[in-house]
């Protein structure tokens, strides 16, 4: 997940750390939304109903973007 959404691989360090974990998700929802063309809205929904809107970027026409390419 860290890799698609764009970030360098040793932010995984920085899941174990408390609280900043949180922060660290939350950027990360919001970059996946990014690279598949989504707005800040989807990225909230990746956030609070991950369950619901993961699945919506797998199965329907959304394609991966990176912003590095």
């Amino acid at each position: 997940m860290i890799k698609v959404a764009g970030k360098p691989g040793w932010w995984l360090v920085l899941y174990f750390v408390p609280i900043v974990n949180i922060v660290i998700e939350i950027l990360i929802a919001l970059g996946i939304a990014r690279n598949f063309g989504k707005g800040t809205g989807f990225g909230a929904g990746i956030i609070f109903l991950p369950f619901i809107f993961i699945p919506i970027l797998a199965f329907g026409s959304a394609t991966y973007q990176p912003e590095n390419l």
